[in-house]
């Protein structure tokens, strides 16, 4: 806060930045105002002097020129025509001197005042820009400020709800703990004695296909035959942000999870829809929706669990025939798979092995006909060679010399000679 005093009244008053600087840009503006009015008023009097000194001068020259020709003439009148001119020729030169001077001082001056001018303009620009920088940036702070607080006040009060709500819908037993803690530990207490070794619970931690389940629960006979998976999802109203879920929204998702981990059932372990009495009976089937599926409250974990396997135990004996009856297929199968493999790979060997013969029969092929090039070459050779060497026997000196005196002069003289 900034405390300002009246000039008239000397009342004392407080302002705040903004309007300090306000008040302090009106300042500066009449001022500018005000400097530039008295620098405008200041050129102009000045050329207005330099204006009057120029004629006063001229003037005095001028006098004094004249009052110096005037005695010259009384003294040498006949030289006075020339002295005339040459004077009014001076003159002449001396007055557009004189403009000319005139003139630059004058445009010097402008000049100098559209620089100012310029410079006050583009000074006065740039405090504004400053001005609005600055203002610009502590709106921008205050602005950021307040959306941090604002943020911080939300999350604090999301926060508070949750806990608020996570107590509220967790028993007792479950205070301290989330639901899939809750789920686990429940069944890693009755896991010693309640189930055999040959049991599997954990979390789905395989998300290749997109998307994953909580837990899955598998379990075998002593022969290794799996007889019973669940694909468990759990699903509790602060893990989702406080919104409120229906139970409904997640039933194909947990069946695609269902799906492509191969499990046989599907149960949702959900604390949605607390008030909702159809999910509070019990352990509810929903397999009207979706096959197999099942909605049930967190009490009735183990439950659930024991009322499946129970009824999985009572069918493991046609389960185990079962699997009999397909490993005997499988047998069958795979013996099948085999031959067809062979034949498929006899066969790929063989295609292989033709393609491979072609080839090289071609090659030699080729080979044939370059060597058939080559031996009709020499025969070629060989009758160009002949005809040579038979055109070679034929040749006489009667022939050579035939058409041709000089060779048949040497000749003669060559034979009497020897």
């Amino acid at each position: 806060m900034n405390e300002i005093k009246c000039p008239h009244c000397s009342k004392t008053f407080n302002l705040d930045d903004a309007g300090y600087a306000d008040i302090l840009k009106q300042v500066k503006n009449h001022e500018f105002e005000i400097e530039l009015e008295k620098r405008e008023k200041e050129l102009a009097r000045q050329r207005e002097e330099a204006l009057k000194l120029a004629d006063a001068e001229a003037n005095t020259k001028l006098q004094a020129a004249l009052r110096t020709k005037e005695l010259e003439a009384a003294e040498f009148q006949n030289k006075a025509t020339a002295e005339l001119a040459t004077l009014k020729a001076q003159i002449s030169n001396f007055e557009l001197q004189k403009t000319l001077a005139v003139k630059d001082a004058v445009t010097a001056l402008e000049q100098d005042k559209s620089k100012l001018t310029a410079a006050l303009e583009s000074e006065k620009k740039l405090k504004d820009l400053e001005l609005q920088s600055m203002k610009a940036a502590l709106d921008e702070k205050l602005r950021s400020e307040l959306e941090r607080k604002n943020d911080e006040l939300r999350l604090k009060e999301e926060a508070i709800k949750s806990l608020r709500d996570f107590k509220a819908r967790l028993s007792t037993k479950m205070l301290g703990e989330s639901l899939e803690q809750h789920c686990e530990i429940e069944f890693n207490k009755l896991r010693p004695t309640a189930f055999k070794k040959n049991v599997y619970f954990e979390k789905d931690n395989d998300a290749s296909g997109g998307t994953k389940g909580d837990y899955i629960y598998r379990e075998s006979d002593d022969d290794g035959t799996e007889f019973i998976s669940i694909m468990f999802e759990m699903k509790n109203e602060q893990e989702d942000g406080g919104a409120k879920k229906k139970n409904e929204e997640f039933f194909k998702k947990l069946n695609d999870d269902r799906l492509k981990k191969g499990c046989e059932y599907a149960v949702l372990v959900t604390m949605l829809e607390p008030d909702n009495e159809f999910y509070n009976a019990g352990i509810v089937d929903v397999s009207y929706r979706y096959p197999k599926m099942y909605v049930i409250r967190p009490q009735a974990f183990i439950p659930i669990i024991t009322l499946l396997r129970n009824a999985a135990l009572n069918s493991l004996h046609y389960r185990t025939e079962l699997a009999m009856v397909k490993a005997q297929s499988i047998d069958v199968t795979n013996f099948e798979d085999r031959l067809n493999k062979f034949k498929d790979s006899f066969s790929r060997n063989y295609h292989l092995a033709s393609d491979k013969f072609n080839v090289a029969i071609k090659e030699i092929d080729k080979s044939i006909a370059a060597l058939m090039k080559v031996k009709e070459n020499l025969i070629g050779s060989e009758n160009n060679l002949r005809i040579a060497n038979d055109k070679a026997e034929e040749i006489t000196i009667k022939k050579l010399t035939h058409g041709n005196p000089t060779m048949k002069q040497k000749f003669d003289e060559l034979g009497k000679d020897e």
